[in-house]
């Protein structure tokens, strides 16, 4: 959770004083750990949790200060967009039944989140990123308003100096210009964190590097964005991309992402890690800060570290590196930032038993990681693990290896130690390392959600199956079931009849031609996709007409002239409308003028048309 207290960076004097802070901070730091003022006695584990918001029609419902404030509990806080809200669990010792204790705290917190959203007829869902998410849900309109946001989103585009570009590629592909960060808000993440010693806090954090390929592998739960297949976990590409404040003319300087899973083993102390961060980015947020962390620490107390607190939560490592304060004691811990959220919180707390027994079970041999693996290696697993999930094969010891063979042969038994070193209650360790070993040998939420996607798509229209993909979540999560037991979905829970808004049932996956492309070229792309209606563009693509079948075989002989094009023949300035647009009113339109075919534009471009067959299901609805 970030400091929402917090302050532009364009004053720089305020900039600067906030800079002394963070220097402060880090001297601060050094001093406690050379004087072992940090706790070593303990590992508590934590966790994050973020949910959508979702109405009836299982899309992004944006009110979310009324449940906030309903719920009237700080264990709930603001996310970045107006329809995801965050639980913070309270940390927890880890021994004896931790992960019980941590799940059920879990599902208390939720089912009191749910019921609250029920009476504003709103539902929670936990997932990835939420099937149901269109381009016009993720504007600046959509960011939550508050300070923290605003000023990220703002420094962010002034250190880019143009528009972000999100290009992911997996089975479909997705490109897309935009011009805010709230892209990040499609995200949904389980974050876990996991205390550790000061001493050994470099070999746990090598050793959390190179355990994150295969814990994301089976913990994939995020292959759908707007209808696209992409990578098993897409919200790796998605966060990453979608914050980037490097512009496109700096790739050649290799400048890191705040974004990344680094770039090299750490080594040193933990302030090294913060040092480096420190040295490779800009402050993007400051703080007012009243007390000198070094003062505070010559009068016997001990600091909070705000300043580095408040750089660190804008560097997003997948683990991260943090510093805090437990019952009054400082501590350290990672904070494990690339689990999704989902697909049930039985998944969550099998993921976090499954990483702690990973963190706590580590081998002596894996102490000295820069000596056993090529740390681009594990940087190159990471990706494949996102990329493939299951199916990735990965470089372990310097041998390729299948992910579920490393997973079972020798990760678990290394994760079942970890968790008995801890003292953790036997049921528990059995609970839900067996729900790994099901995930691993069944099925996890990327195969689930594609498996059945791919399955309505055969029969229904992408709004109706995502709609229906998106309840079929809903559902399973109230039974609190793990993802290896859910069945295929047998019933479809949303039509055309549901759908409000012309976005619902637009077709988007569209044939185009160029205004100055032959005639003939258009003709028969229409005749042999048998299709009656074929927008036009520009070479910017811009939409400039639309070719109709009716229009042309009506005006123009079938000899066509060889040397005719697009723009010779096409209808100009065409009536369009948003994917807002009601689908009462788009019907009348289209009945007042005779339209066969009206074009879906958003910011100029062309996302989407609606034709007369789309119509069909609501032509006899006394409501239209």
């Amino acid at each position: 959770m970030g400091d929402h207290k917090v302050i532009s960076t364009e004053n720089i004097s305020a900039r600067n004083k906030f800079m002394r802070q963070l220097l402060n901070d880090i001297e601060s730091l050094e001093y406690m750990l050379k004087h072992k003022l940090i706790e070593d006695d303990k590992i508590r584990i934590g966790a994050e949790q973020e949910f959508f918001l979702v109405n009836e029609q299982w899309r992004p419902y944006f009110e979310y200060e009324y449940i906030l404030k309903a719920l009237d509990d700080p264990h709930y806080t603001t996310e970045m967009t107006r329809y995801t809200l965050e639980i913070n669990a309270d940390p927890i010792e880890a021994k004896d039944n931790c992960l019980t204790k941590m799940h059920e705290q879990l599902n208390d917190l939720l089912y009191k989140a749910n019921n609250v959203a029920g009476q504003y007829k709103a539902k929670v869902i936990l997932t990835g990123i939420l099937p149901t998410i269109r381009m016009n849900e993720i504007t600046l309109e959509h960011m939550t308003p508050i300070m923290r946001y605003y000023a990220l989103n703002e420094r962010t585009k002034e250190l880019r100096g143009e528009d972000f570009s999100l290009h992911i590629k997996g089975v479909d592909e997705l490109t897309v210009l935009h011009d805010t960060i709230v892209f990040e808000g499609c995200n949904a993440s389980f974050q876990t964190h996991l205390q550790i010693a000061p001493d050994d806090f470099i070999s746990s954090y090598n050793w959390a590097q190179t355990i994150a390929a295969p814990v994301l592998a089976i913990s994939a739960n995020s292959p759908l964005l707007m209808g696209r297949e992409l990578w098993n976990e897409t919200r790796i590409a998605l966060f990453q991309q979608s914050i980037d404040t490097r512009a496109t003319s700096y790739a050649l300087h290799e400048k890191e992402s705040r974004i990344s899973f680094g770039h090299k083993w750490a080594s040193g102390s933990v302030v090294d890690i913060f040092k480096d961060d420190i040295a490779r980015h800009k402050v993007m947020l400051a703080k007012a800060i009243k007390n000198n962390s070094i003062n505070i620490l010559e009068r016997g107390g001990v600091p909070k570290l705000e300043a580095l607190k408040v750089h660190n939560s804008t560097i997003y490592h997948w683990n991260r590196a943090c510093y805090g304060l437990s019952d009054g004691k400082p501590h350290l811990r990672i904070e494990n930032r690339y689990l999704p959220a989902g697909p049930s919180t039985d998944d969550e707390i099998a993921n976090l038993a499954f990483w702690v027994g990973l963190m706590a079970g580590r081998p002596s041999k894996f102490d000295d990681m820069p000596s056993i693996m090529d740390f681009k290696d594990v940087k190159a697993n990471f990706w494949k693990a996102a990329r493939y999930g299951k199916d990735s094969v990965i470089s372990w010891e310097n041998n390729d290896i299948q992910v579920n063979e490393l997973i079972l042969e020798k990760l678990i038994p290394i994760a079942l130690y970890g968790l008995q070193k801890l003292d953790i209650d036997e049921a528990d360790i059995q609970k839900y390392i067996n729900i790994i070993k099901n995930r691993v040998n069944g099925q996890n939420g990327v195969q689930w959600q594609i498996s059945n996607f791919r399955r309505l798509r055969q029969q229904y229209k992408l709004d109706d199956s995502l709609k229906t993909l998106t309840s079929s979540i809903y559902q399973n999560q109230q039974k609190n079931i793990p993802i290896y037991k859910w069945q295929p979905i047998n019933e479809i829970c949303c039509t055309h009849k549901n759908a409000i808004t012309v976005g619902s049932i637009m077709s988007t996956k569209l044939f185009l031609v160029e205004d100055t492309d032959l005639a003939d070229l258009a003709t028969n792309i229409m005749r042999w996709n048998n299709i009656h209606h074929l927008p036009v563009e520009n070479s910017s693509g811009q939409l400039v007409g639309l070719l109709t079948w009716s229009h042309m075989t009506k005006r123009y002989p079938k000899k066509r002239n060889e040397k005719e094009i697009v723009s010779d023949i096409m209808v100009t300035e065409p009536f369009t409308v948003h994917s807002d647009t009601s689908i009462k009113e788009a019907m009348n339109i289209m009945k007042k003028h005779g339209y066969g075919c009206l074009p879906v534009v958003e910011k100029d471009k062309l996302v989407g048309i609606i034709t007369n067959t789309d119509l069909i299901p609501f032509s006899n609805d006394k409501h239209f």
